[in-house]
């Protein structure tokens, strides 16, 4: 299993947001803002800021998703 962030771009898109105006009203490193661009683990600090500025849930900005046959050797 991995982390996907889509959730999270469509509702930055849904609430006219670019991905820069979110770290800096979040609080969060571009580090970490670039991981989640990547689908990589951040810790939970960085979602719950995330999750703080949009009103919004852990749910509403990441899934759970089955990794792909190829992924699982990564």
């Amino acid at each position: 299993m991995r982390m996907s962030y889509n959730r999270l771009w469509k509702l930055l898109i849904d609430k006219n947001m670019k991905k820069s105006d979110l770290r800096k009203i979040a609080g969060v490193s571009s580090s970490s803002l670039a991981k989640l661009s990547k689908g990589e683990n951040v810790t939970t600090d960085v979602i719950l800021k995330i999750c703080d500025v949009l009103d919004c849930n852990v749910q509403d900005i990441m899934e759970a998703v089955k990794c792909e046959p190829s992924e699982s050797n990564e």
